[in-house]
């Protein structure tokens, strides 16, 4: 009986698609802030991004010029993805001069829960339906497939500049884009 539980909890964090450890208080899994820098000398290409919004739009990132570019890999059924959508907007809207954000939404089972959580949280910027990680698979090598949520920062020469596995801040995010946006 132990032997089956073991297995029933392993089976339940790998299909949570979280990272990290598990919460003592909550049961699920979650990344835990990692953040990565790329020194510009190192950078490699991102690679294109391009589908459809959650309103039907066509979005490329070869739309975007001259600005940072966040991605952030969010699904409305992740704990750590609903805590920190109000720093992601709050980072956006300071931000919005020198950087575009792009929510990648994953593994959610339809567009209305995506929806909705874009609208409680009165999300500004695009945020890209992919219900099978096809996407999220583009940054293979630089991004896992299961963190969720994680969020990447492409520089304006379309290079990825730093990565964060795992619940970001505010902060966190408006100081990566600041220095990635000053060519650091």
């Amino acid at each position: 009986m132990r032997r089956l539980a073991v297995l029933l909890v392993v089976a339940v964090l790998a299909l949570s698609g979280c990272t990290g450890s598990v919460s003592s208080d909550g049961g699920f899994v979650s990344g835990d802030g990692t953040i990565s820098t790329i020194a510009v000398e190192q950078r490699v290409a991102a690679p294109q991004i391009d589908g459809t919004t959650l309103e039907g739009e066509p979005w490329s990132s070869t739309s975007v010029s001259g600005k940072v570019i966040v991605y952030n890999v969010w699904g409305s059924w992740c704990p750590p993805c609903i805590k920190e959508a109000p720093a992601l907007v709050r980072a956006a809207n300071r931000t919005a001069q020198t950087a575009q954000f792009v929510g990648l939404n994953t593994r959610d089972s339809g567009k209305p829960q995506a929806q909705a959580f874009v609208r409680e949280f009165e999300v500004p910027y695009p945020n890209l339906f992919d219900p099978a990680g096809e996407l999220v698979l583009r940054f293979a090598g630089e991004l896992p497939p299961s963190s969720i949520p994680s969020t990447l920062i492409v520089d304006a020469q379309g290079r990825i500049a730093a990565r964060v596995l795992g619940e970001t801040t505010e902060s966190t995010l408006v100081g990566l884009i600041e220095d990635v946006a000053a060519g650091r």
